[in-house]
């Protein structure tokens, strides 16, 4: 099962600081870069991922994904199709992972038999453009609530969007498997207390990186 704790960045720099301080999974989420930029950005965070053996994904991107030799790409909604992105991987073992807003979000990705999806946002949050409607903390329960009336079976599901430390138990309690920041530790004065803090949250221990899968 995968780790808890998603942290997402364009950062080299930060992601290195967050694989030091326990950080077991990054996505890789750049925007507005030409591909050449995208793809050194990409592969710097993809070798600093397997050095302290973390997860790597990368947003949007399955060509890069592959080419950065990552372990799986993350796509929102506008993004290529999960179908798309599996032959582009020519059936290696690759995770990817979708994006959601709704209950139904939920259930139509679920049927596409991904690794994981992220859902949200929880508030608002200025590191995500074209801003989803804020599901809020009753949001979530209610959205997993009719998953499970459902009875379909879902991949891990990480809320993400606006998400603090404080907010864990409650998610966990809702049916997340998990949680998907960004500011909340790139912006942290000491981002190893920051990354401590979310897993003492989550009820995760830092496992001197070894990849929770």
């Amino acid at each position: 099962m995968f780790s808890r704790l998603q942290y997402i960045t364009d950062s080299p720099k930060l992601a290195e600081q967050a694989c030091k301080a326990g950080v077991k999974w990054i996505q890789v989420r750049i925007k507005n870069k030409d591909e050449k930029t995208w793809t050194q950005i990409a592969g710097d965070i993809a070798t600093i991922c397997k050095t302290h053996g973390a997860i790597c994904v990368i947003n949007d991107n399955a060509e890069i994904a592959l080419k950065v030799n990552a372990d799986g790409v993350h796509l929102g909604q506008k993004d290529m199709s999960f179908s798309e992105a599996k032959k582009i991987f020519r059936n290696k073992e690759m995770i990817i992972g979708g994006s959601a807003n709704s209950a139904e979000d939920v259930i139509k990705i679920a049927k596409q038999k991904i690794s994981y999806m992220g859902l949200g946002p929880l508030r608002f949050t200025s590191t995500k453009k074209d801003l989803k409607p804020v599901l809020t903390m009753g949001g979530y329960k209610i959205i997993m609530d009719a998953v499970n009336r459902a009875g379909l079976r879902v991949p891990p599901i990480y809320a993400i969007g606006g998400v603090i430390a404080s907010d864990a138990d409650k998610l966990l309690l809702s049916g997340i498997h998990g949680i998907a920041v960004s500011s909340a530790i790139s912006d942290a004065i000491d981002i190893n207390q920051a990354v401590q803090e979310f897993y003492a949250a989550l009820g995760e221990k830092k496992l001197n990186n070894e990849i929770n899968r």
